[in-house]
């Protein structure tokens, strides 16, 4: 594996936000880390907490991420976003995309449903697990 190779990956890492990757080429393997970058400062805001949170089964089904990559609400930057909250989905509707190493993979329903929450920004990076929907059966 060349330097620019090396680079590439390395630029690759940056824009995922990801602090290691390892590459195995020909009986090679190279491993990249980075020290995550220090989040900014963010002013102290206080939060009132409900008085008694809704037990967990009231509070539906969370869709996650699969893989680490850039959430997008909607197939392109003017079109309107898959779901709303509110909507109701049938299973394989596509709820959103994930965009990981350039490939954009939408993610499905896995069952039918109502979108009660949409817990990712659309441009967000978002890890494997990450929750991105939460919904209702139907």
């Amino acid at each position: 594996m060349n330097d620019a190779e090396i680079r590439k990956y390395a630029i690759l890492m940056q824009e995922l936000g990801l602090t290691g990757l390892e590459v195995t080429e020909n009986d090679r393997v190279v491993r990249l880390e980075r020290t995550p970058a220090a989040p900014a400062a963010a002013p102290v805001t206080t939060v009132p907490l409900p008085e008694e949170p809704a037990p967990l089964e009231d509070r539906g089904t969370v869709v996650t991420s699969p893989m680490v990559g850039v959430f997008y609400a909607a197939p392109a930057e003017d079109a309107d976003p898959f779901v709303k909250v509110g909507d109701v989905v049938r299973k394989g509707q596509t709820l959103c995309i994930v965009e990981a190493m350039k490939l954009m993979n939408e993610i499905t329903a896995e069952q039918d449903g109502e979108i009660t929450e949409i817990c990712a920004a659309n441009g967000q990076v978002v890890d494997y697990g990450c929750p991105l929907f939460r919904m209702k059966g139907s």
